[in-house]
């Protein structure tokens, strides 16, 4: 079936076609006629391969004046504003309350996210929104630990808080039982939910490209924290390992010694474990580092360098790619994203092999492969590796640092 939108003038590729009305009053009627289940039927009808071809649109039969009356009764005042209370849209306005799924919002502003308009971005009929006062409640460095860490209170009581401010008057103990029972967690905790629930939710909710990441220890009563990757540059990837996973460490080893405990308790064990993998993550050889098949090796990031243009796909590799802490292929984060490295669709252009090797014949397994042949294949490769003497020896050569 087909979905449709308004057309407000915007580039598009052969995926979308654009019906444009002679006569611009004729508009509420072609929407009403466009949008309704009979006009995707009779499209399969018209044209009943894998994609509807351009000419399709144009050949449903159209009643002007049936469809005129339809839409005065439809849209009396006019065709109604663009709006979407899916957080997965753009035009979603970044409010937990009236959306789609107010617990993932919620997470999201603790954590410091913001939608597209809350950032200053506009769209046709959809200005740019002012402050609605969760700002505030926003955590500066986009990590919040779901243990009390570092003097902070838990995420449960801190999202608690954000959610009663999101809800003002209307807040109360039974909306908090219907939003964790929309959330599969009926007669559970929003602690229970934010450490077993959240993240895979998360996951399926954003189509397995999550930007609120659940990193852990692997135990259910240890360390986590909920960071959004949007902000996780070295500076806070740091801050996560030595401020508050180091805080953490330090109570575990002080209630090891008031247990009488002469070695290192579960937890502090757990912790110190997390520890050793982030700082992998941090130094980033391989196989615990970052690749972009379409930077050229010397621009290539040495260590944690995450360029959020890049995607998650390729920035989130390095988490999964350190032993599991638990889940299986999850690495230290809770549950694995659905995501695969396999290489893509398509070739690439003929790029220098200098600069880019893995479009000549990588073999998928070697490591500072340099390429072969006297062709490029241009295999769009995804899970190619190179160490840091080889990334540092190509900035070196290019003049970086």
């Amino acid at each position: 079936a087909h979905r449709a939108s308004l057309y407000y003038g915007n580039r598009f590729d052969s995926n979308i076609t654009p019906i444009i009305p002679k006569e611009p009053s004729h508009l509420a009627a072609m929407w009403a006629f466009i949008c309704d289940p009979d006009y995707s039927e009779s499209l399969l009808n018209l044209s009943p391969g894998l994609f509807t071809t351009n000419s399709a649109f144009l050949k449903v039969p159209f009643d002007l004046e049936r469809w005129q009356k339809v839409a005065e009764q439809k849209y009396p005042h006019g065709l109604p504003k663009p709006f979407s209370s899916d957080p997965t849209q753009w035009l979603f306005n970044g409010h937990p309350k009236g959306s789609n799924n107010p617990l993932q919002v919620a997470v999201a502003r603790l954590v410091g996210y913001q939608w597209p308009r809350q950032t200053g971005s506009s769209f046709p009929d959809c200005p740019a929104l002012e402050p609605d006062g969760l700002e505030t409640l926003s955590d500066k460095d986009g990590i919040v630990c779901i243990p009390p860490v570092r003097g902070e209170a838990g995420a449960a009581d801190r999202l608690l808080n954000l959610l009663a401010t999101a809800y003002g008057n209307e807040w109360s103990s039974d909306v908090l039982g219907r939003l964790l029972s929309d959330a599969d967690y009926a007669g559970k905790s929003l602690e229970a939910w934010l450490r077993d629930g959240f993240f895979q939710q998360h996951c399926e909710l954003f189509h397995q490209r999550p930007f609120v990441w659940h990193i852990w220890d692997g135990l259910r009563d240890g360390f986590s924290a909920l960071v959004n990757y949007h902000k996780l540059d070295r500076k806070n990837l740091e801050t996560l390992i030595y401020t508050y996973l180091g805080d953490w460490i330090t109570r575990c080893e002080a209630q090891d010694k008031d247990s009488g405990l002469t070695e290192d308790g579960e937890k502090t064990t757990a912790a110190r474990n997390l520890k050793r993998k982030l700082e992998l993550i941090l130094a980033g050889e391989s196989p615990y580092d970052i690749f972009v098949r379409w930077k050229p090796l010397h621009q290539q990031p040495i260590g944690w360098e995450p360029d959020i243009n890049d995607g998650v796909r390729l920035n989130i590799r390095p988490f999964v790619s350190v032993p599991d802490v638990k889940a299986k292929g999850a690495g230290i984060l809770r549950v694995k994203p659905k995501i695969k490295w396999e290489k893509d669709r398509g070739k690439e252009p003929q790029r220098p092999k200098e600069d880019f090797p893995w479009f000549w014949g990588w073999d998928g397994k070697t490591t500072d492969f340099a390429g072969v042949g006297t062709e490029p294949k241009g295999e769009r490769h995804n899970d190619c590796h190179d160490t840091l003497a080889t990334k540092q020896k190509a900035r070196s050569k290019a003049g970086g640092t």
